[in-house]
């Protein structure tokens, strides 16, 4: 009997597994985030190892789950909330967390709705989020763990010095991805200005961009879910990401067979809910921009149409970018345009020529040094 092999590599990033891309999840870890008022009771919870059961919803539209109960409708404070953990029942607060509307409640949610939970507390949580799609927190006694139901989505939190450890470990992976996509981005833009480019150049750049960017929403989330305490992360994810989702669409429309268009938006749309392992295979992203599946990536010359090297110029609106795109034909032709030419193009006039001009000679001084400094 032969031994099965076992595959080689990642057949997923991590993030494709991660239910934070759930938008109604991403929200709920914001309402919970550290520096919120509600998380600054769930942490007193914890402290003091009391369990709760949290429903975060409209009050009236959950009465039909209610069994006793004390109505209370008062304002929203953590302590009070801390203090009403101490019973048994659960405890509603409304959608905007500004009133405590009813505290030790008897849920009882819809016995046949599946649950995959085992505890009480935790299986009435998640039967209540399915059935009525309210934010549902649901607080571990033995285990102080605190677990997030909305929806079919569930989410158990991790503790804030274990996502600052992870988050800052994911920063310095996206530094270096970074520092990649640059590279190639330097080496793409010389051999537009030599027209020397072939589409495996291009899959290259379009590969990279997307997994930095993949990166950085991974890390995004994890901001989210840090609240206050990922302020100074945020800041770094910002100054790494910069101009990077512009300058993904650019490349796409620069390369794009239908050029900028419904088919380019679509593209991109696609690139990014691309499984991760189609998104190492150059033929897949070849045949998202538009090329035949069995082309060759190091054969097939390409000329870019010159949207991305005019969009670096200063003080260069998008719309003048688009018409002279539109105009000439690709960026060789934009290169070895005269001052005349750019001058006849509706919207430019002789000051934008100019600057248009000496633009593109600044950009090619400026990559040739670039491309010094990598070696």
């Amino acid at each position: 009997m032969q031994d099965v092999q076992p595959t080689l590599g990642f057949t997923r990033t991590p993030s494709e597994d991660d239910p934070r891309r759930d938008p109604n999840l991403l929200r709920a870890l914001e309402a919970i985030a550290p520096g919120t008022e509600l998380r600054q009771a769930i942490d007193d919870i914890i402290r003091s190892h009391e369990g709760a059961l949290i429903v975060v919803g409209d009050p009236e539209g959950l009465k039909f789950l209610y069994s006793g109960g004390i109505r209370l409708d008062q304002p929203f404070t953590p302590q009070l909330l801390y203090e009403l953990a101490k019973m048994d029942g659960a405890i509603v607060v409304d959608k905007r967390v500004t009133k405590l509307a009813y505290a030790n409640v008897q849920l009882m949610p819809d016995p046949t709705i599946p649950s995959s939970e085992t505890g009480t507390r935790h299986r009435t949580a998640e039967r209540v989020a399915k059935q009525t799609g309210a934010l549902v927190i649901s607080i571990s006694q033995q285990r102080s763990t605190i677990s997030v139901y909305t929806g079919p989505s569930r989410y158990q939190l991790d503790a804030v010095p274990d996502v600052l450890a992870k988050t800052n470990q994911a920063l310095a992976t996206l530094e270096t991805y970074r520092q990649r996509l640059e590279q190639v981005l330097t080496r793409l833009t010389a051999l537009e200005f030599q027209n020397a480019v072939v589409l495996d150049d291009v899959l290259v750049v379009v590969q990279r961009a997307e997994m930095t960017m993949r990166m950085a929403e991974e890390i995004e989330r994890d901001c989210v879910e840090l609240g206050a305490e990922g302020r100074l992360i945020r800041m770094q994810l910002t100054e790494l990401v910069g101009e990077l989702p512009a300058e993904r669409v650019a490349i796409v429309i620069d390369y794009h067979v239908e050029g900028d268009g419904p088919k380019a938006q679509l593209a991109l749309e696609a690139l990014r809910s691309l499984p991760y392992r189609e998104l190492l295979e150059f033929e897949r992203l070849a045949e998202l921009l538009g090329y035949p599946r069995g082309v060759n990536p190091l054969d097939h010359s390409v000329s870019p149409r010159g949207f991305r090297v005019l969009s670096h110029i200063p003080r260069l609106p998008e719309q003048v970018v688009r018409k002279v795109v539109g105009d000439l034909d690709g960026l060789d032709a934009i290169i070895r345009a005269s001052q005349r030419d750019l001058e006849s193009i509706s919207g430019v006039g002789a000051v934008r020529a100019r600057e248009i001009r000496e633009g593109l000679r600044r950009l090619q001084e400026h990559n040739l040094v670039d491309r010094y400094l990598q070696l």
